[in-house]
This record gives C-alpha cells, structure tokens and sequence, in this order.
C-alpha cells in the first residue's frame, strides 16, 4: 500500500501515525501519574523524545 501512495499521502500518513503514537504514550503516562496536570504530563511526553540536557535547560527537568 505504501508504494501506491504519494509523497503527500505518505506525509500525512507519518504525521497521523505520531499523532497516534503521542496519544496512546500521554494516556499511559495519565494512568500512570494521575495526580499530575497536564503541562506535567506533557513534559513527560516531550522528555520521551528530548535530549535529558535539554529539558533541563529549557524547563528545569528531573531526569527520572
């Protein structure tokens, strides 16, 4: 199927499936860590994929 689609169609199928991907990773960081807000939340999804030097430099992250 991917070799039928094109360029554009391949793209929007990337950003779709990353879309996917950080939500299902945010639900399972949610239920693991229920009394967190959700900009804590979030900046553990950004620590997921971020160098741990740079999210304490921009945010002041623990690396846990």
């Amino acid at each position: 199927g991917l070799r039928r689609m094109t360029p554009v169609e391949r793209v929007n199928r990337a950003i779709s499936l990353t879309i996917m991907t950080h939500a299902i990773a945010l639900a399972q960081i949610r239920r693991t860590h229920p009394d967190e807000d959700e900009r804590r939340c979030r900046l553990r999804l950004a620590a997921r994929m971020t160098d741990p030097a740079l999210m304490r430099a921009a945010f002041d992250w623990p690396h846990d």
